[in-house]
């Protein structure tokens, strides 16, 4: 019995390979597993190749495993990328049509299992996913009964002819490699899971039930990669809601769209990734100097340019809190799991309309695509705040609106069209109270300070999301967005090791939570920041907001792929071993 295993199937881009990923994922989620699914894929429709790697565990898992314990080949270049993830007992399982190799410098077994022939027998070699799902379970020994309801539910519009097939398919996969596998050794029976039932859903997914839950009844969006499941997901859900989503036809309309959306009352979302967030940038301060609430949802990627679309990176974070020409104030969220990326977007809308302000929710591929197991989402923890919204009458002023009135707390009164005596202008130039146009020194530094004073005192629930049961840590590893499974294992990992190590995961980018990060690094011998790009730009930020730069190391990963929990255990072991501690023995 194993607690869990990691398994991993690829083929070239069109081939199934997701939907084989998503059958077998399915099937052990709802036997009450944990899961954690990342696609590795490439820029194009067809061709290339991909896989899909998901860890199953009987406990709660937040990121990608190590290494493989079962690769499921449906080409041979699939055991040419991925086989030294392989450990010395892993299992290959590839087509024979393909005549599988095994490598020499691996000690993993190969077993070639005819997927194409059999499905092809059966009625269409479509099926040979299938097949290999059945063949998957013969090494775990898990009954091929757990996937009639997922088999059902996929297949059963196109008739039941067409689910019995497949389940036939399943069978024959099963049935083959049962009969080859000789020795008990390798067979990975699961240790039985609890039965619960919990969601499995990918953070875009999160993201957009998180709008839902929030008030959003708009959204104006032009389809990129890795966010376009956003959009995809409100298409379906907004209309009975009474809502709709608009597919623009470039990005600055959709960002000016969910701009004049938010100023007409009705909570507004636009959702994008790099090369589109520069789109917007102008029409960001737009919504800054017009003081128009807008959420906006960057989903990181490669860059720079088209770079790298379906592949890993945070390196949209400087751009994220400082583009836009000019000074603005703004709310840069950061959410490291599937459940803050539901909560967190749901706040965005409370905040934006609080502090009357742009506020992006920034996360990455791997969060927003990784798919893994939820447990139930809390609805009745959202709540619905609208600021210093005016929705009645006024009473006649004998003048314009002060629509920009320069208060205590930098907020001023809102109004949307159509309520009574609540003209004012509207420009993207500076102006005065009412919105009159005016380059006056004083009125410049009254409304720009006035503007900033909104932010100074932000209230968000958990800026910093802290594991530090250490009053001085030997380490302290900080990270944002998706990192944090990776860091939470190395946690542990270093823990064992006998080194002290404070975990701190930032939440609440910008404005930046000095106060809450600083006695942690204070009190830390060591800090490692791990994140996925080149220049270490959370690193950089944290220097500039909190100080210590002596003893900030970054670490650093811009392949376009995860961090793996071995890789940040690794390098945060040798940061800590440059202080010249004693590790069993060696220096």
């Amino acid at each position: 019995m194993v607690n869990q295993l990691s398994w991993k199937v690829g083929g070239q881009q069109g081939e199934g390979i997701e939907s084989t990923g998503e059958i077998f994922s399915i099937a052990l989620n709802r036997l009450g597993y944990y899961l954690y699914g990342y696609r590795h894929f490439s820029s194009r429709i067809k061709g290339g190749h991909t896989n899909n790697k998901i860890r199953v565990s009987t406990t709660e898992v937040r990121t990608i495993s190590d290494d493989l314990d079962i690769l499921v080949a449906f080409d041979q270049e699939t055991i040419d990328v991925n086989y030294k993830e392989l450990h010395d007992k892993g299992i290959m399982i590839a087509d024979s049509k393909i005549n599988p190799k095994k490598p020499d410098d691996t000690k993993a077994s190969l077993y070639a299992v005819p997927f194409t022939d059999i499905a092809t027998d059966l009625g269409t070699s479509l099926m040979k996913n299938m097949v290999a799902v059945g063949a998957t379970c013969a090494v775990l020994n898990l009954n091929i009964n757990v996937f009639e309801d997922v088999v059902q539910e996929i297949f059963g519009k196109k008739g039941q002819q067409v689910v019995a097939k497949n389940m036939e398919a399943i069978k024959a996969g099963y049935d083959y490699l049962k009969n080859q596998l000789t020795d008990e050794s390798e067979i990975m029976e699961l240790a039985e899971a609890d039965g619960q039932n919990r969601l499995f859903m990918i953070g875009n997914d999160a993201i957009a039930l998180g709008a839902l839950a929030g008030g959003c009844r708009f959204m104006a969006a032009y389809p990129i990669t890795p966010a376009s499941e956003i959009m995809e997901y409100l298409i379906k859900e907004l209309p009975p809601l009474g809502g709709a989503v608009i597919q623009t036809e470039d990005e600055i309309a959709a960002v000016t769209m969910a701009i004049g959306g938010n100023y007409g009352g009705v909570r507004t979302l636009t959702a994008s990734s790099g090369p589109g967030l520069s789109l917007k940038m102008e029409a960001i301060g737009l919504s800054g100097i017009t003081e128009t609430p807008l959420v906006i949802v960057d989903t990181q990627r490669g860059g720079p340019s088209t770079g790298m679309p379906t592949k890993q990176e945070q390196s949209d974070l400087m751009a994220m809190i400082y583009g836009t020409h000019g000074e603005i104030p703004k709310i840069v969220l950061a959410p490291s799991t599937v459940q803050e990326a539901f909560y967190d977007t749901a706040e965005a809308f409370n905040l934006a309309e609080e502090y009357q302000c742009p506020v992006i929710v920034l996360s990455d591929l791997q969060l927003s695509l990784g798919k893994q197991t939820v447990e139930p989402l809390d609805f009745n923890k959202i709540e619905i705040r609208r600021g210093k919204l005016i929705t009645e009458d006024l009473p006649d002023q004998g003048g314009y609106f002060k629509r920009y009135e320069v208060t205590e707390d930098g907020v001023s009164p809102r109004v949307i069209p159509g309520v009574k005596n609540g003209i004012h202008h509207v420009t993207g130039v500076e102006h005065d109270e009412t919105g009159k146009p005016s380059e006056a020194a004083l009125n410049r530094n009254l409304q720009m300070d006035k503007r900033f004073r909104k932010v100074e005192n932000i209230k968000f629930n958990t800026p910093v999301y802290k594991n530090c049961p250490h009053d001085e840590a030997d380490l302290l590893l900080i990270g944002f967005n998706s990192t944090r499974g990776a860091i939470e294992e190395a946690v542990l990992r270093l823990e064992e090791e006998g080194i002290k190590a404070n975990h701190a995961h930032i939440r609440l980018i910008h404005p930046f939570p000095t106060d809450e990060l600083l006695p942690l690094i204070k009190n830390a011998k060591k800090v490692a920041v791990i994140e996925n790009n080149a220049t270490g730009q959370l690193a950089n930020i944290i220097k500039m907001n909190v100080g210590y730069a002596d003893k900030i190391k970054k670490v650093l990963k811009y392949d376009g792929n995860p961090y793996k929990p071995y890789e940040v255990y690794t390098k945060c072991k040798n940061i800590h071993e440059e202080q010249g501690v004693v590790l069993n023995g060696n220096i």
